[in-house]
């Protein structure tokens, strides 16, 4: 039979083993700004700031633009020409990509 302090652990044990499924989710989205660029948003499920995340754009497989999230957690960009991709990335499990035509 388990005895009080037994079983006490063992929830204590189970609780700090199922935090990881309470991680942040990242959460990412751009849009045309209206002078001739793009700007996108990022940030976390959890409310947590994207400020200093990596952002990058890749054109026919090549990076063509480059930087972090500002204190906002906004990124700015001069448009390219023809079809591109944005990359939020926050490291392992938090990447998110975002196709030039699925900007407007």
């Amino acid at each position: 039979m388990f005895n009080f302090k037994t079983v006490f652990l063992l929830v204590v044990m189970l609780l700090f083993a199922s935090a990881g499924s309470l991680a942040h989710t990242p959460l990412f989205s751009c849009w045309n700004n209206g002078e001739g660029g793009v700007t996108c948003e990022g940030g976390f499920s959890d409310g947590a700031s994207a400020a200093g995340v990596k952002v990058y754009v890749k054109k026919e497989g090549e990076k063509i633009n480059s930087g972090k999230m500002d204190k906002n957690s906004e990124f700015s960009f001069e448009e390219p020409e023809g079809e591109y991709t944005v990359i939020f990335d926050a490291g392992d499990g938090h990447k998110i990509k975002v196709k030039g035509s699925e900007i407007y």
